[in-house]
């Protein structure tokens, strides 16, 4: 599971967004002071942060100078969320390393979507995605259930790889078709459902039971269940 840091000293918008994220099927640390929050990243890899700058006992730019600095999380995609709106406040967050800044109040939808993009970022093209007996080789665009290779045309791959990488998460069918067939498409989302059953098809006896239907939504991933 993605783990993501959030250092945050106003409890409404910690729980706020601990809450959200954890709905994104996100593993969630939080911590209201600098120090605290340095000293747990001294020891622990992160996937994502967000920092306040204003915080308690240490501010998020010395937290921010830190990670850069140490091994264990130099590469962590961080995300400053702060009051202070200036151009010279974003200026030196960026300089420092913070990889985006987002200013209160807030989007949290927004905020999430940015979370997405930055971790689709960081994410290597080469790596494998794996869920149950379903092998993704997102760098050859090759998919395997157990050792049968399964052929995909290059939406049916777009697809199943979206949603194997949003394990867990309910997505919406205009999110799919904008991620998959992008923000310019004009067409219904019967496109997306033929090319979903196709896809269920193809994978077998797991494709029903993998890839799911949520009822006025659209579709979600997952390996934990076998209930069509």
């Amino acid at each position: 599971m993605i783990r993501i840091c959030i250092v945050e000293d106003d409890e409404s918008i910690r729980q706020l967004l601990k809450l959200t994220l954890e709905n994104f099927q996100y593993e969630i640390v939080d911590f209201d002071n600098g120090a605290d929050a340095h000293e747990y990243l001294l020891n622990h890899k992160v996937d994502l942060a967000i920092l306040d700058l204003m915080l308690p006992r240490m501010n998020g730019y010395e937290i921010l100078k830190q990670m850069r600095q140490k091994k264990l999380n130099k590469e962590t995609p961080i995300i400053i969320l702060s009051a202070k709106d200036q151009e010279v406040d974003k200026i030196m967050g960026l300089d420092l390393g913070a990889d985006d800044y987002m200013t209160k109040p807030f989007s949290v939808l927004e905020l999430a979507a940015r979370i997405r993009t930055l971790l689709r970022r960081t994410k290597k093209e080469s790596d494998t995605i794996e869920q149950g007996i379903l092998r993704i080789d997102v760098d050859q665009r090759i998919v395997h259930v157990q050792d049968q290779v399964v052929e995909l045309t290059f939406k049916e791959f777009e697809l199943l790889k979206y949603l194997a990488s949003n394990a867990g998460r309910a997505i919406s069918r205009e999110e799919l078709l904008n991620q998959v067939w992008g923000y310019d498409f004009v067409g219904e989302t019967r496109t997306l459902d033929v090319h979903i059953n196709s896809l269920r098809k193809k994978l077998g006896p797991i494709g029903r039971n993998y890839i799911k239907s949520v009822r006025q939504l659209g579709y979600r991933f997952s390996t934990g269940d076998s209930n069509a």
